[in-house]
C-alpha cells in the first residue's frame, strides 16, 4: 500500500547573517578575476577549448589552459539565471531557488554502508540508494535527495542507476546527474524527460539536477566538463563544486582556498553560459584542511566557510549549494557526531544557502549509518522549531486560569491543561525517549524509527509505462557502457 509523502518544510532565509562585508566580497571577486585572467584554469577538453576560443578567451592548446578576461566573465554570467526551479514529481515538491528559502539535502556519494541487518560495514549498492530515497521521502525537512551512497554493483553506469533509484523511490527532487562518460549523459537527460513528461516540461521543472566537481588546483575534469555541457544544453541545472584542501591543493589560508575554489567554479559557469546562455547553474565551494601532522583529510574546520561560500555565490548572482550542514568526520555515532551535527544544523538558518543540510553521513561523507539520517533530521527539526515565526494573543496568556489556580497550587486538574498539554511539539526521538520508566538511548530510538519507515513507507510509484521506459533507457545505457569499456 502506498504512503502519502509529507509536504516539505523549508527554512526561511529571513534570519540570514552575513559574515563578509561587501568590500570583502569585492576583494574576493577581484582576486578570482585576477586568477582567471592571469593564471587561468586547465580545461582538458577540445570542445571546451573551442568554445572559449570562439568567444575571445586566451586559449593555450598545448597546456590546455584558458585565461578569461574580467569583461568576458561578466558578459557570460550576465545570462546565468538568479532563480530557477528544481522540480519534484508533483508541483508541491518543487524547490524554488530564489534566496528566500533553504531546502535541506541529504549528503552524497559515500562508498560504505553499515548493513541494516548484519550491522557490519560493506560496500554500498543500488538497493541502499533506493532505501535511503524512500526514507528521505518520509522526512519532511528533506526537500532534495542526493544519493547518499554509490551503486557500486553497477560499474560504469552507477550514476544512472543511482538516478533511477532516486526517481522511482521519492517524489522529491533528485540529484540525478554527475560525472559520467559524455556518451552516457544523454541517457540521464532521457530519464529526466520520461519522468517530466516532455522536453518542455523537463526544461520548466527539471526532476533532476547534476553536480560536477572541479579538480583543485585550477583544473576541470575532461568527462565532467563535457558531461556538464550535455546537461546545460538540455536545461538540466548543474552545480559546480570546488573542493580545495588547505595546505595541499589550495593555499593554507581560508581566503586563498576560497578564491582559488571560486575561480574553478566561475570558469565552469562561464563555459556553460558561453555555450548555452541562460543555462541554470549554481555555485558551491567545500573547503577542507590537510591535517598538519598526519596529512589526513579534515572537513571540520573552525571557520565560517558555509556562510562565506553562500555570500560568494550570491555575489555572482547565482544560487548556492552550501551553507549549514550536518556532515562530519566522525567515524561512529557519538559525542563528536552529535556535536558537529548540532553546530552544523544551527548554521542552516543563518547561512541562507538555497540547498544545504547534507544529512545522513559520517566519516567525511563516506560512511552511511542508517540511523544517522534520523538523528540529523531530529536536530535540524529542533533548529527549525527554534526559528519558526512566533505569534500569540491575549488568550494565550491564560490569565483567567492563572487567577483561578492562584499561588501555591498546581494546574494538573485544569481543563485548560487537558486541552493544551499536547500542543507543544516534541521531536519524534525526544518524545519516544521519554515514554515509559526507562530512558532509551537516542541511537536505539532512531534505529527503531528508521526500521519503521523502511517497513511501512512506500511513496506513490511512477506510472507503469514510465517505469518501463526507464528500464529500457538503463538497458541501453548498460549496453553503451560495455561498448565504451571494450
Amino acid at each position: 500500500m502506498n504512503s502519502k509523502t509529507p509536504d516539505i518544510l523549508a527554512f526561511s532565509s529571513e534570519n540570514k547573517r552575513e559574515v563578509l562585508s561587501q568590500t570583502q566580497l569585492d576583494t574576493l571577486k577581484d582576486g578570482t578575476l585576477q586568477i582567471l585572467q592571469e593564471v587561468g584554469v586547465r580545461f582538458p577538453s577540445a570542445k571546451a577549448l573551442d568554445i572559449f576560443a570562439d568567444h575571445g578567451a586566451d586559449v593555450d592548446r598545448n597546456t590546455q589552459i584558458v585565461r578569461i578576461s574580467a569583461d568576458l566573465v561578466d558578459k557570460a554570467l550576465s545570462t546565468a539565471p538568479r532563480s530557477f526551479i528544481l522540480g519534484g514529481r508533483e508541483p508541491r515538491f518543487d524547490l524554488i531557488l530564489d534566496g528566500k528559502h533553504s531546502y535541506l539535502s541529504t549528503d552524497g556519494c559515500g562508498t560504505r554502508v553499515i548493513d541494516l541487518e548484519t550491522r557490519q560495514e560493506r560496500h554500498s549498492q543500488k538497493e541502499d540508494v533506493a532505501r535511503m530515497a524512500r526514507i528521505s521521502d518520509a522526512l519532511p525537512l528533506i526537500g532534495f535527495f542526493w544519493p547518499l551512497v554509490s551503486a557500486q554493483d553497477h560499474g560504469l553506469t552507477a550514476p544512472l542507476h543511482e538516478c533511477h533509484a532516486g526517481l522511482t523511490n521519492t517524489l522529491k527532487h533528485v540529484r540525478g546527474g554527475t560525472t559520467v562518460f559524455p556518451e552516457l549523459a544523454p541517457y540521464l537527460v532521457e530519464m529526466a524527460t520520461v519522468v517530466a513528461g516532455s522536453d518542455a516540461e523537463r526544461r520548466k521543472r527539471p526532476p533532476i539536477c547534476a553536480n560536477i566537481c572541479t579538480i583543485a588546483p585550477l583544473a576541470q575534469d575532461e568527462h565532467g566538463i563535457e558531461t556538464a555541457l550535455v546537461f546545460a544544453e538540455a536545461g538540466i541545472p548543474t552545480s559546480f563544486m570546488a573542493m580545495p584542501t588547505m595546505g595541499s591543493t589550495a593555499p593554507a589560508t581560508p581566503w586563498g582556498a576560497l578564491v582559488s575554489g571560486d575561480a574553478e567554479v566561475v570558469s565552469a559557469m562561464v563555459l556553460m553560459q558561453l555555450a548555452h546562455p541562460g543555462a541554470p547553474v549554481f555555485h558551491s565551494i567545500e573547503v577542507s584542511l590537510m591535517h598538519p601532522r598526519t596529512g589526513g583529510y579534515v572537513t571540520g574546520v573552525d571557520f565560517p566557510f558555509g556562510t562565506s561560500t553562500v555570500q560568494i555565490a550570491h555575489n555572482w548572482n547565482v544560487p548556492s549549494l552550501g551553507g549549514g550542514g550536518t556532515s562530519c568526520d566522525a567515524k561512529d555515532i557519538g559525542w563528536y557526531s552529535g556535536s558537529a551535527t548540532g553546530m552544523g544544523a544551527a548554521f542552516i538558518p543563518v547561512s541562507g544557502g538555497e540547498i544545504c543540510g547534507y544529512l545522513g553521513m559520517l566519516d567525511g561523507s563516506m560512511l552511511l549509518y542508517p540511523e544517522q539520517i534520523i538523528l540529523d533530521h531530529e536536530l535540524c527539526y529542533e533548529v527549525y522549531q527554534a526559528y519558526r515565526e512566533l505569534k500569540f494573543d491575549e488568550a494565550d496568556l491564560a490569565l483567567d486560569v492563572i487567577k483561578s489556580v492562584g499561588p501555591g497550587s498546581h494546574f494538573l486538574r485544569e481543563k485548560h491543561t487537558r486541552e493544551h498539554i499536547r500542543d507543544f511539539l516534541l521531536g519524534p526521538i525526544t518524545e519516544e525517549i521519554y515514554l515509559g520508566d526507562e530512558r532509551r538511548s537516542s541511537r536505539e530510538v532512531a534505529l527503531e524509527k528508521f526500521n519503521r519507515i523502511n517497513d511501512t513507507h512506500q511513496p506513490e510509484p511512477l506510472p507503469m509505462e514510465k517505469l518501463s521506459e526507464l528500464d529500457r533507457i538503463l538497458a541501453a545505457a548498460d549496453k553503451e557502457a560495455a561498448r565504451l569499456q571494450a
